[in-house]
């Protein structure tokens, strides 16, 4: 059996990641794909509890290098777990962020060296590297106006989002500054979306780089 492939969406705050990853499993779902939709930190029943450590209001004070060790078990149990066992079994996986969030969070944003960064994503990640990546691009100012409606409008809160946005405004344009490092230096596997357009917009044209990458003409 043909192994799936692995699509990731990556980005700062508000830019729409988990709105289109919805959007484009729907989609793959439509003409008979199977489709795992997942997102981190979570995505496995020990990655969500650790989700809610990291969030957690009453363990806010973490620093930088302990997140990035959290985020590393979650994302080795996420990958044994949900990732692997789907794109063995040719399921395609959709997943709203993934290894980049941690270079960008932590290493960019964060200040943790990127040696110990790398390292550790060599030992967790171990080859299993998406098909294609799809980076959200917006100003930094407008998605964090994005996310901050979006939570003042949700009961349940965007708890990712809420644990970084009273940052200031330099800290977000570092985020964005990473993400587009990481595409300009990986062009081969991530994609650059303008984030500011209609969510039906940047939808079509994630399809058509789907369709060109990895939609076999029969498919």
């Amino acid at each position: 059996m043909a192994r799936g492939k692995f699509i990731t969406f990556e980005g700062g705050e508000g830019a729409g990641k988990s709105t289109q990853a919805r959007l484009l499993a729907e989609r793959l779902r439509a003409k008979g794909i199977q489709v795992v939709l997942t997102r981190e930190p979570g995505g496995s029943a020990f990655a969500e509890q650790v989700r809610e450590l990291i969030l957690s209001p009453n363990t806010a004070d973490h620093g930088p290098l302990a997140e990035t060790l959290l985020f590393s078990a979650a994302r080795a149990d996420h990958l044994e777990r949900t990732i692997r066992p789907a794109l063995e079994a040719g399921h395609w996986v959709v997943c709203d962020r993934f290894s980049d969030s941690t270079r960008v969070y932590q290493g960019v944003a964060g200040g943790v060296p990127k040696g110990v960064i790398e390292a550790l994503e060599r030992i967790v990640v171990d080859g299993t590297v998406p098909d294609v990546t799809f980076v959200l691009d917006l100003p930094a100012a407008e998605g964090l106006a994005r996310a901050q409606g979006r939570n003042e409008h949700s009961t349940s809160g965007g708890a990712f989002s809420d644990s970084y946005e009273d940052r200031p405004l330099s800290y977000h344009e570092r985020l964005r500054d990473g993400f587009l490092m990481i595409a300009t230096a990986e062009p081969e596997r991530c994609v650059v979306v303008d984030a500011t357009q209609r969510p039906e917009e940047v939808a079509e044209q994630i399809w058509g780089t789907i369709e060109m990458r990895l939609l076999q003409p029969s498919e």
